[in-house]
């Protein structure tokens, strides 16, 4: 597996809190619809997985995912995944907390 996804200090902190809160996670890259294009984060299980979600690595030890169309664009780029304040995807876990994961990119050389 090729990990194109890391996270902050600040990330892992909360998915460290949300795992003791929660259980174990996973997460998926939204494509836009709904909550934007948030990270979302979600008991393990609790979104189904298809064949057009791609792997992109773990973070915390928790899979995350992108569906196959967004990976198309973001194939080049690695996922920086961190936390900032302020109000969280309704169907994501750290919603109630104040706070919301947010994506940052930069480009992975060729």
């Amino acid at each position: 597996m090729n990990n194109q996804v890391s996270a902050t200090p600040a990330a892992l902190s909360l998915i460290k809190m949300l795992e003791v809160k929660y259980g174990p996670l996973m997460f998926h890259q939204s494509g836009g619809c709904c909550d934007g294009s948030s990270p979302m984060c979600f008991q393990a299980g609790e979104l189904i997985i298809g064949d057009n979600d791609v792997l992109l690595g773990e973070i915390g030890g928790m899979p995350f995912y992108i569906g196959a169309a967004q990976f198309t664009y973001w194939q080049r780029t690695q996922l920086i995944i961190d936390v900032v304040t302020g109000r969280g995807g309704m169907f994501s876990l750290e919603g109630p907390e104040g706070v919301r994961f947010l994506t940052r990119s930069k480009l992975c050389p060729i």
